[in-house]
């Protein structure tokens, strides 16, 4: 019972993380494309703009490694991985 729980609070937290990172990247871009809908007068500039699409991106590009670093036998291949380059890399 309590390695459930324990799991539970696990993906509980990777939610929440999840989604506060999806509105902290995605909403600027929304509000940039509510404005230009709506034809306000505010106006972005140009690197304005790319960095809302960044932001976007960003969490495209994230978002995997959130998954893979919270769940254990993705942890583990990770290790592995990187202890075997670790390795090569000394001749071993």
């Amino acid at each position: 019972m309590i390695q459930y729980k324990r799991i539970q609070f696990k993906i509980i937290k990777t939610m929440i993380l999840v989604s506060a990172l999806f509105v902290v990247t995605w909403t600027p871009s929304f509000v940039q494309s509510f404005l230009v809908n709506i034809r306000a007068e505010v106006r972005l500039s140009e690197a304005g703009f790319y960095a809302t699409v960044f932001l976007g991106f960003l969490y495209v590009c994230i978002n995997p490694f959130i998954y893979a670093t919270n769940f254990d036998p993705v942890t583990q291949a990770l290790r592995r991985l990187r202890y075997s380059r670790v390795c090569a890399e000394k001749g071993r």
